[in-house]
C-alpha cells in the first residue's frame, strides 16, 4: 500500500529497474512486438538472442547479476515476451564484460553468462527451436570457464533437453548421468542440482523407452531429496522437491505409455507448493498430457485451463497449443473449449 514495497519486494523491484536500464535502447535489436507483457500475443523467432546482439560496453558484475536475477524471475513468472526482450543486450553486456575481465571477475562473469544463455535455451526450447541447440553449447562452455560446479550442472540440463528433443534421448542421460556422478549427493547444494539432473535423465531416458533406467534414475533423484527436502532454493530454473518429483514420476509414465500409472500421483499431487508460475504450469501441462493419453478429454481440459491460470503465456507454447488441438479435433465435445483453442491460438477464426 502507499507504493512501499513489502519485504522482498524491494531486491525484486531493484532488479527489474536494473533490467531495464541495461535493456534500455535496444528496441531495434531486441525480440518481441510491444505487446504488454502478459498479453497473449506469440513470441518471435528466438534467433535474435543469439545472433543480432546489440553493440554493448562492459558493466559492473553487480548491475548484472541483479540483471540476470530479474530475467530469471520474468521467466520463473512464465513473462515469456519480457524475457525475450531482454535478452540480446543483457547477453551482449555480460560478453563485453567478461572479455574485459581477467582472473576471478572474469570466472564469476562467465557464470553469470552461463546463466544467461541456460534462460535463451529455456525459452527457445518451449519455443521449439533449434537455436536451443547453439544457447546451450553457449551456455555450456561459458559455465566451464567459470571453473562452478552448480553451473556446470545447469547449463548441462539444459543441452541434454536440446539433445533429447533432436532425438538422442541416450547420449542425453549419459551426459545428464556423467554430470550427476561429479557432484557430491552429501553436499545440499550441488545435491540439489544433482537432483535437477537424474530427473531430465529419468525423462530422457522414458523418451528413449528405457522404462528400467527410467525409474531407477527417478528413485535415486528421490534418495537426493529425501536427504536435503530444503536445499532447492539455489537452483535457476527448475527446483528439487518431493513435489517436483512427483511431477516428472507422472511425465515419466506418461511417455513411457503407462499413463494409469501416474492417475494416483495426481490425485496426491499439490501444485500449490510449487514455487514458480512457470513450473505450476509445467505440471499442470503434465496431468493433462496424462488425461489425454488416457483418454479423458474433460479431465485434460479442466488440466489446460489450469495451466492458463498459471501462465497465459505457457498455454501459447506450440507443445500445449498442439494438445488443445488434438482435444478440439478429437471425438468428445467439450464446452468452452473452441473458444479457449481460439484465445490461445491453438485454431484460428
Amino acid at each position: 500500500m502507499g507504493g512501499v514495497p513489502m519485504p522482498g519486494e524491494e531486491d525484486a523491484v531493484r532488479r527489474r529497474t536494473v533490467l531495464v536500464a541495461l535493456t534500455a535502447g535496444a528496441s531495434t535489436v531486441a525480440i518481441g512486438t510491444g505487446t504488454a507483457v502478459g498479453q497473449p500475443s506469440s513470441l518471435l523467432s528466438p534467433d535474435d538472442m543469439l545472433f543480432r546482439f546489440p553493440g554493448a560496453e562492459p558493466a559492473p558484475l553487480r548491475a548484472l547479476v541483479s540483471g540476470t536475477a530479474a530475467a530469471r524471475e520474468a521467466f520463473t513468472a512464465a513473462r515469456y515476451n519480457e524475457l525475450a526482450n531482454a535478452l540480446p543486450t543483457l547477453l551482449s553486456a555480460v560478453e563485453a564484460t567478461r572479455d574485459a575481465s581477467t582472473g576471478r571477475a572474469r570466472q564469476q562473469a562467465s557464470a553469470v553468462l552461463a546463466r544467461g544463455y541456460i534462460l535463451a535455451a529455456e525459452l527457445a526450447a518451449k519455443q521449439h527451436s533449434d537455436t536451443a541447440w547453439a544457447a546451450a553449447n553457449h551456455a555450456l562452455a561459458a559455465a566451464r570457464a567459470s571453473g562452478m560446479p552448480i553451473p556446470i550442472g545447469e547449463a548441462s540440463r539444459v543441452l541434454a533437453i536440446t539433445m533429447r528433443r533432436s532425438g538422442h534421448a541416450s547420449s542425453a542421460v549419459r551426459l545428464l548421468t556423467h554430470e550427476a556422478d561429479q557432484l557430491d549427493p552429501a553436499e545440499a547444494r550441488t545435491g540439489a542440482v544433482r537432483t535437477s539432473l537424474l530427473l531430465t535423465a529419468a525423462y530422457s531416458a522414458a523418451a528413449g523407452g528405457d522404462r528400467t533406467t527410467a525409474l531407477a534414475l527417478l528413485d535415486e533423484a528421490d534418495a537426493t531429496v529425501e536427504r536435503h527436502p530444503q536445499a532447492s532454493r539455489g537452483l535457476f530454473t527448475v527446483d528439487a522437491t518431493r513435489t517436483q518429483v512427483a511431477v516428472y514420476r507422472i511425465g515419466v509414465h506418461t511417455t513411457l505409455g503407462t499413463p494409469d500409472e501416474g492417475v494416483q500421483i495426481v490425485r496426491d499431487l499439490n501444485v500449490s507448493l510449487m514455487p514458480t508460475a512457470e513450473r505450476r504450469a509445467r505440471a499442470w501441462t503434465d496431468t493433462a498430457r496424462m488425461w489425454h493419453a488416457l483418454g479423458n478429454g474433460q479431465q485434460a481440459f479442466v488440466a489446460l485451463r489450469r495451466v492458463e491460470q498459471e501462465a497465459v503465456q505457457e498455454v501459447r507454447r506450440p507443445a500445449v497449443q498442439a494438445l488443445t488441438s488434438n482435444l478440439l479435433y478429437g471425438p468428445a465435445r467439450m464446452a468452452g473449449l473452441r473458444e479457449f483453442a481460439l484465445r490461445t491460438g491453438a485454431v484460428h477464426a
